[in-house]
């Protein structure tokens, strides 16, 4: 079990949640059903658990799995099935990344989860990057 100072412990929470922000930015500006403080919150949150588990669970892999499980039905509520299409699965997978960065900052893998982060912002601007190269 690894114990935390208070100060690692904030700083991991604030990175977490400057991390989920970046990506929301994207789902916000995108209008997507859910932005900003939606993807926070899940980043936050799954890097809450991160720490809890690890300072007080001889299993920190299975709280990390439970989060995956509970951010999976955050992320269905995001699919609208539509007349002839459907939508929001782009941002149920986005807001899945985001627990998953959450999780990364709260082990302290700070440069995985920063790179994940700058990946999902890429890999969601692409529409617009490939629309603007195309047009």
């Amino acid at each position: 079990m690894e114990c935390l100072n208070v100060g690692e412990q904030i700083f991991r929470l604030i990175l977490a949640v400057f991390l989920g922000m970046i990506v929301g930015l994207e789902r916000e500006k995108a209008h997507k059903p859910a932005g900003l403080r939606t993807h926070m919150l899940v980043s936050l949150g799954s890097c809450l658990f991160m720490i809890v588990s690890l300072e007080f669970s001889f299993d920190p892999a299975r709280i990390a799995a439970g989060v995956v499980t509970g951010v999976g039905f955050i992320g269905a509520g995001t699919i609208i099935a539509e007349r002839d299409k459907i939508v929001g699965v782009t941002t149920a997978a986005s807001l899945w990344v985001t627990s998953a960065i959450g999780l990364s900052v709260g082990a302290g893998n700070y440069v995985l989860a920063s790179i994940a982060s700058l990946l999902a912002l890429l890999i969601l601007s692409l529409r617009v990057i490939l629309r603007k190269a195309y047009a």
